[in-house]
């Protein structure tokens, strides 16, 4: 189930006009701005966008306008860590062709943010995620000292009324947000 409906997503996510993508990733970026755990953060983690995945470019210049700390991914082998970036320059296509922070930048573990944003390919309404079935983001967030709200960002149609099977190593989100929805969810 997890490979049909990723691939499904996937493809329905790659066929969106820039200008639908403009304008989903928008309204999903206020949206997120609004929520009372972005405001109380003093370091968020975010990501660079790829294949239409919501962009994160209006957080980012939020964060830096009222002086939050912002980490982005990297990939280094087969784990992930986040680098601190305080300009939009810093960031360099990595791996897989995604935008990431310098590599001579320090690591950050999962600890070290109050909000961690998360992409997903799919997300359902109790909080688990399918992303590109790589586990990156489900090791990083295994950190044992984490108390980061983690907030799930997607556009509308990726959000499934079905359960996502979920694995033992799977880590909900505590918040869903899309460009029509804020979905707090209770564990």
């Amino acid at each position: 189930m997890k490979r049909s409906l990723r691939s499904q997503l996937l493809a329905q996510r790659r066929a969106l006009s820039h200008d639908s993508w403009c304008a989903y990733s928008h309204s999903a970026q206020l949206n997120l701005l609004s929520l009372h755990e972005y405001a109380q953060a003093e370091c968020i983690a975010l990501y660079a966008p790829a294949h239409n995945e919501t962009d994160t470019a209006l957080i980012l210049e939020a964060a830096f306008q009222t002086g939050k700390r912002v980490l982005y991914p990297a990939v280094c082998g087969h784990r992930m860590v986040f680098r601190r970036v305080e300009r939009v320059e810093e960031l360099l296509e990595g791996a897989f062709g995604i935008l990431e922070p310098c590599p001579t930048g320090t690591d950050h573990q999962a600890d070290e943010a109050d909000l961690i944003v998360v992409p997903g390919v799919a997300f359902d309404l109790s909080g688990h995620r399918i992303g590109y079935g790589k586990g990156f983001y489900d090791r990083f967030l295994h950190h044992p000292g984490r108390r980061a709200h983690l907030v799930g960002l997607c556009h509308d149609f990726q959000l499934t009324e079905g359960a996502i099977p979920a694995d033992i190593h799977d880590i909900p989100m505590e918040i869903i947000v899309s460009d029509k929805r804020i979905i707090r969810i209770l564990h």
